[in-house]
């Protein structure tokens, strides 16, 4: 009779598991979310409310006078109309891209040189390489003045190395200059992303198998050939993923710019981010400077889609 009870049960359906399989799977489910409850909540606190608060804001007409009294008025997309048809967005979307290419193209030409040479045995291979890591470890505001100090129109360091070769007759107020102030920011800002690319970029290249060159050398081809056919085409997929990255650091930097030339001479350096800020801080319209941080977000947000589509094909 026990027996008979035990079976019964003990009985389940074809196809389904236990009864306890089923509990224990459900606990361990339960335990699982648990776990990563509180990390969930920190990036909905720090990241999802800010977001969200931030595009919301955007549909109000709040300069800081109303947003203090509470009497914020809904304008629906008008604000965006408005920011779309200000030629000054225009002007600093192109700045921003520009400032955020150029940086990539040097970060990636720079830290695939360095790359290459530091996966050769030299002596003092792994000093240099920790030396060259200094400028990724500094925190930002350091690397912005310590280039504001070199660039200095009167005691910098670039100008005495010049004067004294006599590349240039007389001192030049680098970051003063409409010319010349934004290639600078480009400069310091590639300065600090070059180690970066280079560790990545050093492990793409440990990657690729000895005998790929091996074989490439038997049959001849040249150093140049063989980087342009083998080194470049095995390393696209970590290009691809330190430019992505690049990208969407160098796009959003706001520190260094403005430690450096707070967006001037004139329009010069003023990046959306730069353009946010004045709109948000220095005209005090909280709305309009939402509007600008939500189309900043924009860009970035379409390359990493386009990006993970793409790698998801490929795999």
């Amino acid at each position: 009779m026990t027996t008979t009870r035990v079976a019964a049960a003990t009985k389940t359906s074809p196809g389904k598991p236990p009864r306890a399989g089923r509990k224990r799977k459900r606990s361990r489910s339960l335990g699982t979310y648990l776990f990563i409850l509180p990390a969930a909540l920190f990036v909905v606190a720090t990241t999802v409310y800010p977001l969200l608060y931030n595009v919301n804001l955007g549909f109000y007409d709040a300069p800081i006078q109303k947003f203090l009294r509470g009497t914020v008025e809904w304008v629906g997309l008008s604000q965006y109309q408005e920011a779309l048809g200000d030629p000054k967005t225009w002007v600093s979307l192109g700045t921003s891209l520009v400032y955020t290419l150029a940086t990539i193209a040097l970060m990636l030409t720079v830290g695939t040189a360095f790359a290459i040479l530091f996966t050769k045995t030299f002596p003092g291979n792994k000093l240099l390489r920790s030396l060259l890591f200094l400028p990724y470890i500094l925190p930002s505001v350091v690397a912005a003045n310590v280039w504001r100090w070199m660039l200095d129109g009167t005691s910098g360091l670039v100008n005495y190395l010049l004067t004294t070769v006599r590349i240039i007759p007389e001192p030049v107020f680098w970051l003063g200059s409409p010319t010349f102030a934004l290639p600078a920011v480009i400069l310091a800002t590639a300065w600090t992303m070059v180690p970066f690319a280079m560790l990545l970029i050093i492990a793409g290249l440990q990657n690729i198998p000895r005998a790929t060159y091996e074989a490439a050398e038997l049959d001849g081809a040249g150093r140049w050939s063989t980087f342009w056919r083998i080194t470049v085409p095995l390393l696209r997929p970590v290009l691809s993923v330190v430019a992505l990255l690049g990208f969407i650091y160098t796009f959003k930097t706001f520190d260094t710019i403005f430690i450096m030339t707070r967006g001037g001479p004139g329009d010069a350096t003023t990046v959306l981010p730069i353009l946010a800020y004045n709109e948000a801080f220095v005209n005090f319209d909280l709305g309009s400077g939402a509007t600008v941080n939500t189309l900043l977000l924009v860009i970035p947000m379409v390359l990493a889609i386009i990006y993970f589509r793409s790698t998801r094909k490929e795999g």
